[in-house]
């Protein structure tokens, strides 16, 4: 079920109605009606798929219940490592199974040309990377006595598989999430206004911009001829935009209905195109990810400890493994590679202006001007790495690189030209309008303030109508099809 569906939009306030009916007296009961609203949420893309997140649950519950009853560090360290395999291993054989075979099958080739491999005909389930990794992260937390073994299994269950970050994130913590399913809220007003409010510029920049973005992305890209070079980089700049709209709206809405919920998400997007570096960028893009690779593999590894060289190989191994995390493809990894060696250069940078392995510098004693062409650089160099994320595989990438460099055709993007791919003259200009909206809001945000206060501490009538112009404003210029046909979100694919 998508956030963006007819079916959704009956979901979540039937789901509402329900949950506030429960007195918050019965929270037994209240847990057990979101758990099952969360597993229908899920089945609604496969039923047989809620075995898998079952299984993930069962396994990680009952390793982390093993753990509280160890004493010896050595077995609690077997015990640690043979759950993660465990949910690891489903996650490997549906997601890079026949990423692997068809390396295999390119060595063999190398030796023995005409050799093949098989295919497995595997559907990758919604959101898979998402739930292994919140459930692998509360068992490493319980392994390193940073959270208590949860003993309700339907508390449990359900911090797992809680439906509005359940698919695409945040990827939650233990410590944060677990104790607020209780269940013993009442209903808050605030929370419903506050968590409406995100949901309507979630939907805003997931259908009016995203949406109409992937128009033009879409066809650019998917093109099979050699298109003029500046028209993929017209495509890749749009598509800058388009991932971040579909990504943060996607994870607006999961937050503001927790919200209206009782529950408080971890917020993961904090205007990551205002970043003054690549490393900026990065702890404001993806936030629950960038942590939990931050936490479970990077300062595992050692960090920045141990000299330039070691911290140096831990960040390129941490972005390799991300980047493989975000897709089963070469491009995927090159694209991680890429991040991580931006912000190699910066360190080396950093380390020879002052003299010191990680050293950021501090925004607040930096110029405008300094600022300005950090953020501008810092776009450029995402922009320019998003053309691999984008790409259907790294050869696609290298064709589309060489149309850049080699032939751009600079006229191919002027106005008669640019129109002929999927978006007409009135379509640019709204898309236009509402990215520079988009992006004053996020100059707010990035000062410290929240964009929501715009409209929260007005007068009641006034907030009525911005509501009702906001509402008017997706009705009348999402992306809709022809009759009702709801675009997936980029990162369910992951």
């Amino acid at each position: 079920m998508l956030f963006n569906s007819g079916q959704f939009l009956l979901f979540f306030p039937a789901v509402i109605l329900l949950y506030y009916i429960i007195p918050a007296k019965h929270s037994v009961a209240r847990r057990v009606f979101l758990l099952a609203a969360s597993y229908y949420f899920y089945m609604c893309w496969n039923a047989r798929y809620g075995l898998l997140i079952l299984g993930a649950t069962a396994v990680t519950y009952a390793a982390a219940r093993l753990l509280s009853k160890t004493e010896s560090p050595r077995k609690k360290k077997h015990i640690m490592i043979g759950g993660l395999c465990i949910v690891f291993a489903a996650l490997a054989y549906f997601k890079y199974t026949n990423f692997l075979l068809e390396n295999a099958e390119r060595l063999l080739q190398s030796v023995a040309p005409g050799a093949s491999v098989p295919r497995f005909d595997i559907l990758l389930p919604v959101g898979i990377s998402f739930f292994t990794f919140q459930a692998a992260g509360y068992l490493i937390d319980v392994y390193r006595g940073q959270t208590p073994a949860e003993t309700d299994f339907v508390r449990y269950a359900l911090f797992v598989s809680f439906f509005p970050q359940l698919v695409a994130g945040p990827i939650e913590r233990s410590r944060n999430l677990l104790g607020q399913l209780d269940c013993t809220n009442r209903f808050d007003y605030d929370r419903l206004r506050t968590g409406f409010l995100m949901m309507l510029q979630g939907y805003f920049m997931k259908i009016v911009i995203a949406d109409r973005a992937s128009v033009f992305v879409d066809t650019v890209f998917g093109s099979p001829d050699n298109l003029a070079g500046s028209l993929y980089i017209a495509a890749v700049t749009v598509f800058t935009f388009q991932i971040y709209c579909d990504f943060c709206g996607y994870s607006l809405i999961a937050i503001g209905a927790a919200r209206i919920l009782g529950v408080d998400l971890m917020q993961n997007f904090n205007a990551p195109y205002h970043g003054i570096s690549v490393r900026d960028y990065w702890r404001r893009w993806h936030i629950s990810l960038s942590t939990w690779f931050r936490d479970y593999v990077y300062i595992p590894l050692g960090g920045s400890r141990g000299g330039k060289v070691k911290y140096y190989r831990n960040l390129m191994i941490t972005f390799l493994l991300s980047g493989l995390w975000h897709g089963a493809s070469w491009n995927y990894v090159v694209w991680g590679g890429l991040n991580g060696f931006y912000q190699v250069l910066e360190g080396l940078t950093d380390s020879f202006l002052h003299g010191k392995t990680g050293q950021k510098p501090d925004p607040a004693r930096m110029g405008t001007g300094r600022k300005l062409f950090g953020t501008v650089r810092t776009f450029l160099a995402i922009d320019f790495a998003f053309i691999f994320f984008r790409a259907r595989g790294l050869k696609d990438a290298m064709r589309i690189l060489r149309q850049i460099f080699r032939a751009p055709q600079w006229a191919a993007v002027s106005a008669p030209g640019l129109y002929e791919y999927g978006l007409g003259r009135p379509d640019w200009i709204l898309l236009i309008l509402s990215l520079v909206l988009l992006m004053a809001l996020d100059s707010v945000l990035n000062r410290g303030k929240d964009p929501a206060d715009l409209v929260l501490n007005r007068p009641l009538p006034v907030r009525i109508i911005l509501y009702a112009l906001c509402i008017t404003l997706i009705l009348l210029f999402g992306i809709w099809g022809n009759a009702y046909d709801a675009h997936s979100f980029i990162y369910f694919q992951f």
